[in-house]
């Protein structure tokens, strides 16, 4: 149980393995936009501005992993009821928010990975080179850049709103959407 303002809320939470991968996710999109973003300190061309962009591709493809993963684990176990239970208009809401998270977390990496194939670049991945998705075709490539860095930059406000949101459920709303996410205090 935690007390959040006098009130009691109940401590069921996610299985401690969807925990750890919601907060590893979490950790692994900012190192993404982080990489994306700091590349432009450094000139076009060189090694360290390649070396952000690999990275950044790398990262991408990991949290696509990392996201069928997850799907795998919470499809096997059950979602911990909020309490106390929210407006029909939340929960619908809540679920949508989820899914186009999910569906940005998934088409962002593959969007990425035509990009590279498309531009006739190799598609790195910590040591290994994958095998593009499409032919080479810079001027698709390009369309699909612009569709990624769209969903990118979209993304700052879905994730900024799914946290105020998760706050706002704690502090304003008192129920437990936000503890039943946070790893148990030992």
């Amino acid at each position: 149980m935690t007390s959040v303002a006098g009130t009691t809320l109940r401590r069921e939470t996610y299985p401690p393995t969807l925990i750890a991968i919601h907060w590893l996710t979490f950790l692994l999109i900012a190192a993404v936009f982080a990489t994306i973003e700091l590349r432009v300190y450094f000139p076009k061309g060189s090694d360290p501005r390649d070396q952000l962009k690999a990275l950044h591709f790398m990262l991408g493809l990991t949290v696509l992993l990392l996201v069928i993963v997850r799907i795998f684990v919470r499809s096997r176990g059950h979602t911990p009821e909020i309490i106390p239970r929210p407006s029909i208009w939340q929960t619908a809401a809540a679920h949508a928010m989820h899914a186009v998270l999910y569906i940005a977390m998934i088409a962002m990496p593959v969007l990425g990975w035509l990009i590279l194939s498309g531009e006739g670049k190799p598609i790195p991945f910590f040591g290994l080179t994958l095998p593009p998705l499409i032919g080479e075709n810079k001027d698709l490539a390009h369309q699909i850049e612009g569709a990624h860095e769209f969903i990118g930059n979209a993304l700052y406000f879905l994730i900024g709103f799914h946290a105020l949101a998760a706050l706002a459920h704690h502090y304003l709303m008192k129920d437990n959407t936000l503890v039943r996410i946070l790893p148990r205090a030992r």
